[in-house]
C-alpha cells in the first residue's frame, strides 16, 4: 500500500495545541504552524480502525495492559532496533515526559544535581527545576560536522551529579548518537554512579543511513544503571492518546519505579492508547518506512533551498527526528527582533531557540512532519522576509 503524505488535513477547531493556540503563542492566529512536535499527517488507517472498533463497544471502563500489548512492543523493538527486551522489564507510563519526571522524584532528592545536554527539549529543564533539583548544563559543542557531547566537562560534572537525562536521539539538534559516543557517556556515568534516564521517544524516527543505539544495549552494566522510555506517539502521531513505556532492566530500580508510579495512580492509562499502540507495533513497519522516506525528502528540500537562497542560515542535516535546527545568528538581530519578524512579518510559527536553553538563542526549530506543499510555502515566506 502506498500512503499519501501530501494530503492536507484541516486541524482547526480540534483543540489542537499546534493550530488552535497560535494567537496565544505567537500573537498571530495566521502563522503557518511548524512548531509542536506532532505531525500533520493522518494517524495510520490501521490505528484509527482499531480505535473505532474498540469505541463501538458501549463501555469504556477500567482496563489493564495484557500480554499481547507488551509482546507487540517487544516485537517492535527487536525488529526495528535489534533489542531483545523481556516484557517483565516494561511498565506503562502515561507519557515519556511524565515518566522521566516521576524518575526524578523517585530517584533523587531536593538539591541533587541532574545533568542535561542543552540545547534540549524544554521539559528536560522543567523536570529538574520544578522539583527543587539543581540543573547542571553539559552543553553540547558545535563541531565541523554538527553537535558533539562535551565529555571533558561531563567528567567533572559527573563527580557530584546524581542523574543524567539523555535525549537519544537528540531533540532539537537531530543527532543520532553513535554507539561510541554513548559508550563513553555510560563509562563516565557508571564510574560516578550517575543514573541515566534515556528518553528514546524519537528512536523510531532515525533517518536513512543512520541507526539508533538503545542505551541499555551498551553493556550489561549500563543496562543495570538506566531507565529507558519509549512510545509510539511521535512515530505514529498518537500523542493525544497518552501511552508510553518505561523499560527498567534492573529489578531493584524497576520495583521502586513501578511502586512510585502506582502510588500516584498513574499506571492505568486509557483504553484507546493501548489499542492504538499495540496495533501500530504490530502493523506499522511499512507505514513508518514510507514516512521516513517522505520526511527525508522534506529535509533534503529545505537543505537545498537554504543553501541556494539563504546561505547565512546555518544548519546541520538531522540524522533523526522530523525537526531541523536553524541558526539565524549571522543576521545580527536580537532574538526578540528575529521572533517579531518571523511571527509577524513572515507569519511563520517556529519554536524559539532560547526555550531549549540559553545556548539556543538565535536559533529556531522547524517541524517538517507535514505535506511538501506546507514546507514549500514556509520556505517561500522565509525567502521573502529574510533580513
Amino acid at each position: 500500500m502506498r500512503y499519501n503524505f501530501d494530503k492536507i488535513i484541516d486541524r482547526s477547531d480540534t483543540n489542537s495545541v499546534k493550530y488552535d493556540l497560535r494567537k496565544v503563542v505567537f500573537d498571530n492566529p495566521d502563522v503557518l504552524p511548524m512548531w509542536v512536535a506532532d505531525m500533520d499527517f493522518e494517524t495510520p488507517d490501521f490505528a484509527r480502525e482499531a480505535v473505532i472498533k474498540r469505541a463501538e463497544h458501549p463501555i469504556y471502563g477500567y482496563h489493564f495492559k495484557d500480554r499481547p500489548y507488551f509482546n507487540a512492543i517487544q516485537g517492535w523493538l527487536k525488529r526495528r532496533h535489534q533489542w531483545e527486551v523481556p516484557t517483565e522489564w516494561m511498565s506503562f507510563v502515561p507519557g515519556v515526559v511524565c515518566g522521566f519526571n516521576m524518575a526524578v522524584l523517585a530517584f533523587t532528592s531536593e538539591g541533587d544535581e541532574i545533568i542535561i545536554q542543552s540545547p534540549v527539549y524544554p521539559p528536560f529543564h522543567h523536570a529538574v527545576t520544578e522539583h527543587g533539583r539543581k540543573l547542571v548544563y553539559n552543553k553540547l559543542k558545535i563541531g565541523s560536522d554538527g553537535y558533539e557531547m562535551d565529555f571533558d566537562l561531563l567528567e567533572q560534572q559527573a563527580k557530584t551529579a546524581k542523574m543524567l537525562i539523555l535525549c537519544n536521539p537528540h531533540n532539537p539538534v537531530g543527532r543520532c548518537w553513535s554507539r561510541e559516543e554513548l559508550t563513553r557517556l555510560s563509562e563516565i556515568c557508571l564510574k560516578n554512579d550517575v543514573l541515566v534516564i534515556s528518553d528514546e521517544i524519537h528512536c523510531d524516527l532515525v533517518l536513512p543511513g543512520y541507526k539508533h543505539t538503545p542505551y541499555a544495549t551498551l553493556s550489561a552494566e549500563a543496562a543495570e544503571h538506566c531507565i529507558v522510555f519509549h512510545a509510539a506517539s511521535k512515530t505514529f502521531n498518537l500523542a493525544g492518546l497518552a501511552t508510553s513505556t518505561a523499560i527498567v532492566p534492573n529489578k531493584e530500580l524497576r520495583d521502586k519505579y513501578v511502586h512510585f508510579v502506582e502510588a500516584l495512580e498513574a499506571h492505568l492509562g486509557n483504553i484507546f492508547g493501548k489499542v492504538a499502540t499495540q496495533t501500530c507495533m504490530e502493523k506499522g513497519d511499512e507505514w513508518l518506512d514510507q514516512l521516513l522516506a517522505y520526511v527525508q525528502g522534506n529535509i533534503d528540500y529545505v537543505s537545498d533551498f537554504l543553501t541556494t537562497n539563504l546561505p547565512f542560515v546555518r544548519f546541520f542535516k538531522p540524522q533523526a527526528t522530523y525537526m531541523m535546527w536553524l541558526d539565524f545568528n549571522a543576521y545580527s538581530l536580537s532574538e526578540l527582533e528575529l521572533w517579531h519578524k518571523m511571527t509577524q512579518e513572515a507569519q511563520l510559527g517556529f519554536n524559539r531557540g532560547s526555550d531549549f536553553g540559553q545556548d539556543g538563542s538565535g536559533f529556531f526549530r522547524i517541524n517538517l512532519a507535514c505535506p511538501r506543499s506546507t514546507v514549500e510555502e514556509a520556505m517561500r515566506r522565509l525567502q521573502i522576509w529574510h533580513p
